[in-house]
């Protein structure tokens, strides 16, 4: 791969775009078919990206629904059909016993997988419903989770295996709200969203802890733009849903919707 092809990408997605571009070559030039664990979707991006540069290879993306956000990919020569290939998605159903489910959240069902030593790319999206959990694995590690995990967050939990034609699918529910800010910077708007001052919000952002459109993002003068995707480690995620003009005092309105 050509290094300049580096420049498009923030240093930490190295290692990443080197596999990405060695899963290519080996579709390209020995014809083999590979199937990647989940991917985000700034990773799924890159791979598009890098696909897009050979006419020999393409690949399909699934991750169990149509807005699926975490996906695996299945890499390969281009002329082979990708429809029909079994992409070796399954659902973990978890039900908590008694009826406490309802305080159970994303991270605490998240939390109890990983705690099993799964690392995250064998897992997809979490769905956490009224009922319970359907979350996307991996279908080489479904029978490990489906005898191993039995505890989520204090709570005994008992768990199914069910086709990936059956998952339900969650709605994220979204806080909304309305600011007004001097700038579309990243930091001031993130300040206001998540109710911390200024110098505050700039650690996580200058410690690469912030991803914007799930690209690692460290300048805290970035400027944000309708529809951007914003999550920072431990505070959270929020989505600038709307940019609504300017006031009179020449103040930015900005509606966000913060994930709860």
């Amino acid at each position: 791969m050509q290094s300049n092809i580096y420049h498009h990408f923030h240093p930490d997605e190295r290692e990443f775009v080197e596999r990405a571009a060695e899963w290519i070559d080996n579709a390209a030039r020995y014809h083999e078919l590979k199937l990647t664990d989940f991917l985000d979707p700034r990773q799924a991006y890159i791979l598009n990206i890098l696909a897009a540069r050979n006419l020999d290879v393409h690949i399909r993306l699934d991750g169990g629904s149509e807005h699926s956000e975490r996906k695996r990919a299945l890499i390969a020569p281009d002329y082979m059909d990708l429809d029909n290939e079994d992409m070796n998605l399954s659902v973990l159903s978890i039900t908590p016993e008694g009826r406490k489910f309802a305080d159970l959240e994303h991270g605490d069902y998240m939390g109890s997988i990983l705690g099993l030593g799964i690392k995250r790319g064998k897992i997809g999206d979490i769905h956490a419903l009224a009922d319970g959990c359907h979350t996307v694995v991996s279908s080489e590690i479904a029978s490990y989770l489906h005898l191993n995990l039995t505890q989520v967050h204090r709570l005994h939990v008992m768990t199914e295996i069910l086709p990936i034609a059956e998952l339900q699918v969650a709605t994220p529910e979204l806080q909304s709200m309305e600011l007004t800010v001097a700038s579309l910077r990243l930091d001031g708007i993130a300040s206001d969203v998540y109710r911390l001052s200024r110098s505050k919000i700039l650690v996580p952002i200058k410690a690469g802890r912030c991803r914007v459109n799930w690209k690692v993002e460290e300048n805290p003068s970035h400027a944000l733009q309708q529809g951007d995707m914003i999550s920072i480690q431990g505070l959270g995620r929020f989505k600038v849903l709307e940019m609504d003009g300017i006031t009179k005092k020449g103040r930015y309105r900005v509606k966000v919707g913060k994930f709860v």
